[in-house]
């Protein structure tokens, strides 16, 4: 996903909602500033398919769901929503209408596949404000360049371990859901492998 800035102006929430109601396209609202979530590249989609796939397949019995790029994640330190390439939820999945939408207000997993225009954003301020969400316990950042996933799990209110987790042949335990992703999984069918390190 990439994110390219409206014409650089300050624009209300109401404003936002407005847009976000008439259009198609996925928006970010950002301190006055409105920015386009748009489709990623070929690698970013099935990367994000992978996951889901593989997520899905592991917690198919278990009252957990996996979710998409579509579902606006309530974050109360960044009102009113993001949008994550993915989250999990698990047991009773907690929903506030919004603008005429649903917002998941209860994801223990967030993903997201980093791209070089988000993937400060990703890392630093949408990290910081996803903290503010009481249910959200781990976060991956899915590298596209290379077999690599940054991987970190809450442990206190202020404390999260992290893990940095590289190469095809390596895996990650996700003990939110007691799932374990397979890079080789994550990474099926992502042409530039052979030129990945």
């Amino acid at each position: 996903m990439s994110m390219s800035s409206q014409p650089k102006r300050h624009y209300t929430l109401e404003e936002y909602l407005a847009l976000e109601r008439s259009s198609d396209a996925r928006y970010e609202y950002w301190d006055g500033e409105i920015f386009l979530m748009s489709g990623g590249s070929f690698d970013h989609e099935l990367i994000i398919s992978n996951v889901q796939d593989s997520l899905r397949n592991q917690l198919r019995d278990r009252n957990c769901y996996v979710l998409g790029q579509g579902m606006q994640i309530k974050v109360p330190a960044a009102p009113p929503y993001r949008y994550a390439d993915g989250s999990v939820v698990c047991g009773k999945r907690e929903i506030e209408k919004f603008n005429s939408t649903d917002m998941l207000l209860n994801p223990v997993l967030i993903f997201e596949v980093l791209s070089p225009s988000t993937e400060g954003y990703d890392r630093g301020d949408k990290f910081r404000c996803y903290k503010s969400i009481p249910s959200f316990r781990e976060y991956l950042l899915i590298a596209q360049d290379r077999p690599r996933i940054e991987h970190y799990v809450k442990q206190t209110l202020r404390r999260w371990d992290y893990e940095d987790v590289e190469g095809l042949e390596s895996e990650i335990r996700l003990p939110t859901i007691e799932c374990t992703l397979l890079l080789s999984d994550v990474y099926r069918g992502v042409d530039r492998l052979s030129q990945m390190g």
